[in-house]
């Protein structure tokens, strides 16, 4: 049996991550792909409980380190019970956020630094990484505005509530990691038509298909 393939879709706030997640399953299932869609924080009973803890309460609830552990605990369940076994009976995982995402957020704009993250995400998931990551990509500036409009009227969760310079500072550390690992983290343009977004992503994986 053919091992399936690993894609996690990354970006900042309020670029579409989960729009565009549903469109690209759809367009690989029309191919005949078995796709399993998933997240994280979450994915599996237990990590979903662990997501619960992470983007619940004051903000102040973890300190950084702290918040960067939960999210390393959550990925090893997740791997184990969700992502593994879908991938070891050949189907397609798409997986909104992964360790790129604890990369930008705690070690880049929290200032752990990118060693400390991927020593736990190599301690907790053996450093398991995707076979692609697709960043989606919007200027600081329209980031802002889909956030707010994506939050109105909805309670914002600990790790979307912060600061604007926080979340540029994730932004940038996206971009950077497209820059430094081109082979695997593709930046894709978000502006547009959603349909146009989802035609750039099957672009940037037309390799694997």
């Amino acid at each position: 049996m053919t091992r399936g393939c690993f894609i996690t879709l990354e970006g900042g706030e309020g670029v579409g991550k989960s729009t565009q997640l549903r469109l690209l399953a759809t367009v690989l299932e029309l191919r005949g792909l078995d796709v399993i869609v998933t997240r994280e924080p979450g994915g599996s009973p237990g990590a979903e409980d662990i997501r619960n803890l992470i983007l619940s309460g004051d903000k102040d609830r973890w300190d950084m380190k702290t918040e960067a552990m939960l999210f390393a605990a959550a990925r090893a369940d997740h791997l184990r019970a969700t992502v593994r076994p879908a991938l070891e009976r050949g189907a397609w995982v798409l997986c909104d956020r992964f360790i790129d995402s604890n990369r930008a957020y705690q070690g880049a704009a929290g200032e752990l630094g990118d060693a400390f993250i991927l020593a736990l995400h190599e301690l907790g998931s053996d450093g398991f990484m995707p076979e692609r990551t697709l960043v989606l990509d919007l200027p600081d500036d329209v980031i802002g505005i889909r956030a707010e409009e994506r939050d109105q009227g909805q309670e914002i969760d600990r790790i979307g509530g912060r600061t604007l310079n926080y979340h540029r500072r994730v932004a940038q550390a996206f971009r950077e990691f497209s820059a430094q690992d081109p082979a695997r983290v593709r930046l894709i343009d978000a502006g547009g038509e959603r349909e146009d977004v989802t035609a750039r992503l099957l672009g940037a994986i037309s390799d694997l298909l």
